[in-house]
This record gives C-alpha cells, structure tokens and sequence, in this order.
C-alpha cells in the first residue's frame, strides 16, 4: 500500500465522524489492512462461532513512547489481551480492536501501528472481527490509545484456579524478567540512556496450548507478571490462597544488560514490567518435565524453577538472596514507571 496516495498526512477530526473522512480511513487503511471476511461485513459487530467454554479479556493500552525497541503499542495491545485470555487457560480465537487517537497523528505512524497489529495476530493464531475509531482534540490524548478484548476456547484439560494451588507446588518462570520495562525505561523522555535491551513483547498462547495439552490439570495457574513485575503478581498469589511463596534469587532468570540497567536506576527487577514472561504454578510430579517443555519452546528457552509454594510464612513472599540472607518481598506501592503498556 502507498500511504502517499491515500489524500491525508495526519489523522484530523473529522476522520472520526462517522462521515466521508471516517469511510476513508476505514476503507482505506483499517479494512485494506486487516482483510478478513468477519470485518468485511461492516457490521457494528460480528457473529462468531465458539464452542465449549469461553475465556474473555479486555485490555486498554496507553504506552510511551508508542514505538520502542522490540515493538510498538500495536503489537503490544495484541500480545497482551492473547496472552490474558491464554493465561486463563483458553485458546485465543478473536479479538476486538478500538483505536482512540489525537488529532495530528501522523498517517505513516498509524500505518506502521496496524501493519504490527496485523502481524502479531497472525502470528498469534487470532482474527480482528470488529471494532472502533475516535479521533479526539489535539492534546487531550498523547497520539493513540488502543483497546482490545480477546475471546478463547478454554482447553478441555485446563483446570486453572488458585483454588488448587496446594503447599509443595513448584513455581516456573518461562524466561527473563524485567526487559520490557527496562526497554521502556531507555527509551523514556528525560530518562534515556544507551541500550541495546528490547521489549520481550511476544505471544504466549502456543507454549500454553503445549502445556495443557501434555500435563492437563497438573498446571494449576498460569500468571503473566505485567504491571507490579514478579514480585507483585506473587504476593498477590500468597494472599490469595493464604499460603507462602519461598523464592530462590540465584534461579531468577535475568539478562545481565537487564540487571545493570536496574541497578544503575535503584530499581529492583522483582518489580518491573514483562510482557512475553509467565509463571507456571505446578504439581512437584511434574516440575522437571515442564521445565524441559519449556527449555524445548522458543518462548520458553530460558526457563527456571524459581521457588515453590510453603505453609512457613502464610501470605508473605520470601526470597533467598545470592549471598544467603532471606528478605520479604512485598507488592509495589505506586508506580516505578507509569504508562508501561
């Protein structure tokens, strides 16, 4: 497609009127774009087929800068809502797509926005079936926010719930932590500093089906740690089935840049953003054949048991440092960096 020849440079108001302009858009960039026969219809909405049980999230994207290495807000609202509704246990199938964007959005930066969309859905095994375009007044958003929700068949075998997390289960962690906000944080306006770190921005759903599908309700939750990082989604965990999380540092994977990069800020990576991590709570039957699956996979290359679920401190995470010593990890309070995803 030649931008160059669609007659507008920048997005304006009137792209957002439901009017000409907003046939124009549409027409020509969304649905050229994302050719499929659900979105062909124009419908306001779409008519699916899903069997079985259905998982459902819905996510709202808001990041900057909205390009960063390793992706851009386009394939981040992608990969964040399949992997919401694969941590549910379920099969990502479809997706909702609305754009609400600021007057004065360059074409080409749109252009390039949903060409990743696209991509990451293919990638992703899912189709865009419907949604929504707003344009607002310059100033009164910061280029483009995107909304997504996700729809997935829930795996026959899945059985996914804190609910079955019992005192034993071993915690798996698929790969490096704290990249993505790390790759934010270099890329930050007044915070920039020379990196070669990128966003682990990826799709999860296919380690997951592979999961299930091997070990069933032997896997008793899945988790991606996004906002808040590791340390925050476990704690959550502890207080959720009253019981402890005792974590080994030495077996918390970290890419060394990665871990530099925190220490020079003071930031703890316990605490910073992923968005291609997961943990994996599952029955200690299990914990070494997971983890060679997961070694086995792409997306699971770097994978480690971190730590296992205790009844010694209930409610608490308590994480072995490398130089022995014990310390509490407690949940984030406020925001290390905002708008990370």
């Amino acid at each position: 497609m030649d931008i160059n020849n669609l007659g507008f440079t920048t997005i304006n108001l009137g792209h957002g009127s439901g009017g000409e302009l907003t046939r124009n858009l549409l027409d020509k960039l969304i649905f050229s774009v994302f050719n499929n026969p659900f979105l062909n219809e124009k419908h306001d909405g779409a008519i699916v087929k899903i069997e079985g049980k259905i998982a459902i999230s819905t996510d709202s994207f808001v990041i900057t800068p909205i390009f960063f290495k390793g992706g851009n807000i386009g394939s981040l609202a992608v990969h964040g809502t399949v992997n919401d509704v694969a941590m549910c246990g379920a099969i990502p199938k479809y997706l909702s797509l609305a754009f609400i964007i600021e007057e004065g959005l360059d074409v080409g930066e749109f252009y390039n926005i949903i060409k990743s969309i696209k991509k990451a859905a293919d990638e992703s095994g899912v189709v865009i079936v419907t949604g929504d375009t707003k344009v607002v007044e310059r100033g009164k958003g910061d280029k483009i926010f995107i909304n997504t929700t996700g729809f997935g068949e829930v795996h026959p075998q899945a059985n996914i719930s804190v609910d079955h997390i019992k005192v034993g289960d071993k915690i798996i962690v698929n790969g490096f932590i704290a990249q993505h906000g790390m790759a934010i944080m270099s890329e930050r306006k007044g915070l920039e500093f020379e990196s070669d770190i990128e966003s682990d921005s990826t799709n999860l759903n296919y380690l997951v089906k592979d999961l299930l599908d091997a070990f069933g309700d032997k896997i008793k939750l899945f988790r991606d740690p996004t906002r808040g990082g590791l340390g925050t989604v476990l704690h959550e965990i502890a207080t959720d089935i009253e019981l402890g999380v005792f974590l080994k540092e030495a077996y918390i994977p970290i890419e060394k840049q990665v871990a530099a990069a925190c220490e020079m800020l003071g930031l703890d990576p316990m605490y910073v953003a992923n968005e291609g991590v997961f943990i994996a709570i599952v029955d200690p039957s299990i914990e070494n054949e997971v983890l060679a699956l997961m070694r086995s996979h792409e997306k699971g290359k770097n994978a480690s048991i971190i730590g296992e679920i205790t009844d010694e401190h209930p409610n608490k995470v308590v994480l072995k440092s490398l130089i022995g010593g014990k310390r509490i990890v407690s949940p984030l309070v406020g925001e290390q960096l905002p708008r990370i995803c």
